[in-house]
């Protein structure tokens, strides 16, 4: 009789998981797709008993096939490209009013206080601490802000 912890179904089973868990400390999100694969091999030795040659080539072929098929995919579903920025994250903070918590212009950096949070901030005017300055847009964790205009 075989041990059950011997069964290829739950061996493959074991190795998706470990795969998906290995996935979360490691970046890059390549490994997940290999963890797909070990479960598409084990459902398939559920419903079957397919030879160890066999079951080298599913999940080999499944892994390689999801990998092309969904990564990019996937990426743009769950994860910000380094070229596109999020329009949810740009209207955060594009066109918000934010307060001057030290003096800066064009030659020095300063801070700038959003939504109860301190940000570096760059301007080609002078501001002053305390002022009123609407955000431009947001750069490398940098506010590029101006002086709000008064009315």
């Amino acid at each position: 009789m075989q041990s059950v912890f011997l069964r290829p179904e739950l061996l493959w089973f074991l190795i998706g998981l470990a795969l998906f868990l290995l996935e979360l400390v490691v970046p890059g999100f390549i490994i997940f797709f290999f963890g797909v694969g070990a479960w598409v091999t084990a459902l398939i030795c559920l419903m079957g008993n397919p030879g160890i040659n066999l079951q080298i080539v599913i999940f080999a072929v499944v892994s390689v096939l999801s990998l092309m098929a969904l990564r990019r995919m996937i990426q743009r579903k769950f994860f910000y490209s380094k070229g596109n920025k999020s329009e949810a994250v740009e209207d955060e903070f594009t066109g918000k009013e934010g307060i001057a918590i030290t003096d800066f212009g064009k030659d020095k950096k300063g801070k700038v206080e959003f939504k109860g949070t301190i940000w570096n901030a760059e301007s080609d005017s002078e501001i002053k601490e305390g002022k009123a300055v609407i955000i431009i847009k947001i750069e490398n964790l940098v506010l590029k802000v101006e002086p709000k205009k008064i009315i």
